[in-house]
Order: structure tokens, then C-alpha cells, then sequence
């Protein structure tokens, strides 16, 4: 669309027309402010971003039989984040939070429906001002009704929503560059297929920027063929909190223990009776097809003599409970489900084989990768570069002390609330909205598994007041004291299993036998 273009007959396409110049005015007059490309040779990025990877599903992070050695070596020769997350659990507002560095409240992409992008800026739109050539391969999922090209990308391989492991039949095609091109075989080799070709098309005297997108390991599982047989003498065993037992519900919100006999619960999970082991088996086995992706990339760098001038990053979009407190799936704010992975080869940057424990977030990676392109943060991202204290150059007393955490209840899941947390060094706290319910806090330092629900201990309720005071200053001050969602159409997944595990009782706190204060 060109705004010189003779006016357009229809008002409603010109106003389009001027909002689209005046968005591409507004990235070009940002971009300016960089560092001029000529005054050092920019850096590729890579940046690799895998469906619901939890933050322990690699071999070096201790995983008891995930062999992961792709993602092991990059760990070996980067740096390792212990402590990432996503600010919303859920696949299209966290995608929206990496392209944008914006909280959901603000890029307003509140859950996986249809969602209208029309004014939202990425920041590969100001990598392509820089000079970048940029390509993005794989899921986008933000609108599932359309796999078009979006802007920020001069390279585009994309599917409509979730995609799928292996095409469904001849019809099911991918985008490529706005065609209707038939998917081959198995989606997270093809995609690599596709990034690596598009490399080899490039001038490596100038910069790119890779975004490999990739549709693993998204449920439901389905392994390659060449993966289909691992772990299967593994016994796997459940997370101590999953059993149905008064010790792991004790002081939990009722919603966690009436969700276990729900969609997302393992007494009823998706409505089947699915073996939540198993599920489990097959997500690992998926796990190594992605492994094997990140190896691909890695080595036709080196090959191509790329390596020392690249950043390589690989992230999750969101964790995963695989049980733990009878919970299958995301969107809640326990630690499964909000921390992700999140290690970097950068070359000259970051030091090789060293972990950092700052706290960072997915609405840091947009910040982070223009700062090293040698641009300032634009105006309207709430994330910050964590290039200063990842390299050891700022202190840490001067990086975020926490950070805020937010999930809007959707209508088609309509198990889990609302909610809002703050995530600091020792101690979490979570405050939900619309429900008659407990609160919770853990003190992470002691309780990494978060078993121990702190909210009425007499000791800490200065430190509840001052971390709610907190979460309602932060978004107050952030214009977020309203609650966005989307068009409710339907009753959504509401249903629950006969025989399964009886509705939650009301927290003790709450009872009283006769007077409010009695």
C-alpha cells in the first residue's frame, strides 16, 4: 500500500492507507537514532523459539533422560538464563510480547483468537531500517484465520494456526511469500529446509536476522520417524504434587483443585482419558527433532564461517505442567508455567559457558536485539535490554527488582482466572480477579516447588501489602487497571468427569462458625 497512490474511493481504505505511512514514518524517524551501520559490522541473529519448552526439558539442565546435546553445546559456548519468563503463558499474547517488547495490556493480543494487528510495530520492522534482511519461518499463530506475510520480514514460510506435524493430506499448504505451497513432510525439518535455504540466498557482508518459529513441541505430540522409539524403556514418574492428597492442597485456591477434574487437570485432560506418562514420552521424543533443527542452523554457520559475527538465541513461548498440582498445560503463574528456557551464543558479547540469574522476560527480547544492532529501546516498549547486565556491565541492584505477570480468563478455558503476580528474586505473589478465592504466596528461595501456600502466615503480611501495593502501582501507572478480553461465544470447555475429583472445599482461612471475627 502507497500512500502517493491516487486517493483511494473507499474512506475507510484511505484512513487505512495513512495509518499505514504514518507507522512506517514513525519506525523510519526511530531508526535514525541508531548507530550508524557503518561504524561497525552489525550482528546476525538467529533467534530460534520453541512451542511450550519448559525450562528444564534439556539434558544439561539436569533433565533425568532428555538427551539434548544440541542444546547442551550451545549452553557450553553461550550463556545460560536461569531465570526467564514470559509475562502471559499463552502462545499468541507471549509471540506478541517478543515482537513487540510490550505487556499483553498493552499490544492487547489477550488470547488465541482472531486479533486484529493493524497498528502494532515489530521489531524486525526496525531491523529491516538497519539495514537487516529478515526472514521468519514458521508459526505465528496471532489471527489463525490467515498464515499471510506480516510485517518486518522480507522472507516468509508460514501456516495457519497450530500447523501440523505431518500434512493432513495434499491440500495443506504453507505460505511462502503469500503462496500456497504443499507441506513435504515433517514440519520441524521442513522448516529448517526452508531457513537454511534462505541463508544460502544471502550476501553475508550484510546483517540478517533469522526468526525460526518452529510448530513443535505443541500438543498433540507426534515424534519423527527417526525418534519414534526413544525413552521407551524410561519409567517416568509423576511430580510430587500431582496426587489428589490434603498435604499438596492444603492452603492451595480452591480453582487449582476444582481445575483437576477439568480440560486442563489430569483427571479429565482435554475431555479424553489420555495417559498423561505417555503424553509426556512423546513430547521428549519431539524435543529431539528441535535439537537437531538447532544443530542444522549451528552448523551451516560454522560452515560458512558466520559463527563469530552471529548471536544465537532459543527460547520457549511458554512453559508446561505435566501434572504438577494436578495441572496439565499453561496460563496459571506457577513456575512450570511461566519460566521458560532461554540460552544465547553471542560471540564477544556473553561470556562463554556462564549462567546469569537476572530476572528477564520475553518482552526483553525485542530490546535486547535492537541494542545489540546498536539501537536505543523505541518509546513505547515496557521491556529493557538485558545485554548490560548479561555481560556484567551494570550492577545488578540496578536491574528490575521483579516482575509483572498477567493472564485474562477466556471464555473458551474458562477453569482458569484471571490473574496478576509479582516474580522477584525469593518470593512470588499471585492476587486473582473475579473469583471468590484465596490468593497465594511462595517463597522460592525455600519452596521452588511452590508446595507451601504463605498468604496467612502472621510473619509475611507485610510482605503480601507490599507486593500487592506493587502489582496496583505498576499497573496503574501503566494505564493496565482495566481488564481486556475477548468476545465470549460459546460456553467453552466446561465439562467435567463423573468420577473424578470432587469439587474443592472453601479455604479454611475463610470459615467462621458464627461472627466475622470469631
Amino acid at each position: 500500500m502507497h500512500c502517493d497512490s491516487p486517493r483511494p474511493q473507499s474512506a475507510s481504505v484511505w484512513l487505512s492507507c495513512v495509518k499505514y505511512c504514518l507507522l512506517s514514518l514513525f519506525v523510519s524517524l526511530v531508526a535514525t537514532t541508531a548507530v550508524s551501520a557503518e561504524t561497525a559490522k552489525k550482528p546476525n541473529v538467529v533467534f530460534i523459539l520453541i512451542d511450550d519448552m519448559r525450562f528444564d526439558a534439556m539434558g544439561f539442565m539436569g533433565h533425568p533422560f532428555l538427551k539434548t546435546p544440541q542444546f547442551d553445546a550451545m549452553a557450553a559456548k553461550g550463556a545460560n538464563f536461569t531465570n526467564a519468563f514470559v509475562t502471559t503463558s499463552l502462545c499468541s499474547p507471549s509471540r506478541a510480547s517478543i515482537l513487540t517488547g510490550q505487556y499483553m495490556h498493552n499490544h492487547r493480543v489477550v488470547d488465541n483468537n482472531h486479533t486484529d494487528l493493524s497498528d502494532t510495530i515489530f521489531f524486525p520492522q526496525y531491523l529491516q531500517k538497519l539495514g537487516y534482511k529478515t526472514g521468519f519461518f514458521g508459526k505465528w499463530h496471532m489471527g489463525g484465520g490467515t498464515d499471510a506475510p506480516r510485517p518486518g520480514f522480507d522472507q516468509w514460510v508460514s501456516f495457519r494456526g497450530q500447523g501440523n506435524y505431518l500434512p493432513p493430506g495434499p491440500k495443506w499448504t504453507l505460505n511462502v511469500n503469500g503462496n500456497s505451497v504443499p507441506q513435504k513432510g515433517y514440519i520441524t525439518d521442513e522448516l529448517t529446509d526452508y531457513a537454511i535455504d534462505w541463508l544460502d540466498t544471502l550476501n553475508h557482508e550484510e546483517p540478517f536476522f533469522l526468526y525460526l518459529s518452529h510448530k513443535a513441541v505443541h500438543a498433540q505430540f507426534i515424534p519423527a520417524e527417526r525418534h519414534k522409539d526413544l525413552y521407551s524403556d524410561v519409567d517416568i514418574q509423576p511430580p510430587a504434587s500431582q496426587p489428589d492428597t490434603d498435604e499438596n492442597y492444603e492452603g492451595k485456591p480452591m480453582w487449582v483443585k476444582n481445575q483437576r477434574n477439568s480440560w486442563h487437570g489430569v483427571d479429565f485432560p482435554y475431555h479424553s482419558s489420555l495417559n498423561i506418562k505417555e503424553y509426556y514420552r512423546d513430547y521428549c521424543r519431539c524435543m529431539n527433532a528441535v535439537d537437531d533443527s538447532v544443530g542444522r542452523v549451528r552448523q551451516y554457520l560454522k560452515d560458512h564461517d558466520l559463527d563469530d559475527n552471529t548471536v544465537v538465541m532459543l527460547m520457549g513461548d511458554n512453559g508446561f505442567l505435566f501434572g504438577e498440582h494436578g495441572l496439565i498445560d499453561k496460563r496459571n503463574a506457577y513456575e512450570e508455567s511461566m519460566r521458560v528456557p532461554l540460552v544465547i551464543e553471542a560471540p564477544g558479547m556473553l561470556k562463554e559457558g556462564s549462567t546469569v540469574d537476572a530476572v528477564v522476560a520475553n518482552i526483553d527480547i525485542g530490546p535486547t536485539i535492537l541494542d545489540m544492532a546498536g539501537m536505543e529501546t523505541p518509546e513505547q516498549m515496557d521491556g529493557q535490554s538485558f545485554l548490560p547486565i548479561a555481560s556484567g556491565k551494570m550492577d545488578p541492584k540496578d536491574w528490575r527488582k521483579h516482575l509483572l505477570y498477567e493472564y485474562y480468563w477466556e471464555w473458551n478455558f474458562p477453569h482458569t482466572p484471571t490473574m496478576f503476580a509479582l516474580r522477584g528474586d525469593r518470593y512470588k505473589f499471585i492476587q486473582y480477579h473475579g473469583i471468590w478465592d484465596t490468593d497465594e504466596l511462595y517463597d522460592l528461595e525455600n519452596d521452588p516447588h511452590e508446595m507451601h501456600n504463605l498468604i496467612n502466615e502472621p510473619g509475611l503480611q507485610s510482605t503480601v501489602r507490599n507486593m500487592r501495593n506493587t502489582i496496583n502501582e505498576e499497573l496503574k501507572a501503566r494505564g493496565a487497571m482495566v481488564v481486556p478480553f475477548g468476545a465470549k461465544r460459546g460456553t467453552g470447555a466446561n465439562l467435567r468427569r463423573e468420577s473424578g475429583s470432587t469439587s474443592a472445599e472453601f479455604p479454611e482461612n475463610v470459615l467462621r462458625e458464627k461472627d466475622a471475627n470469631q
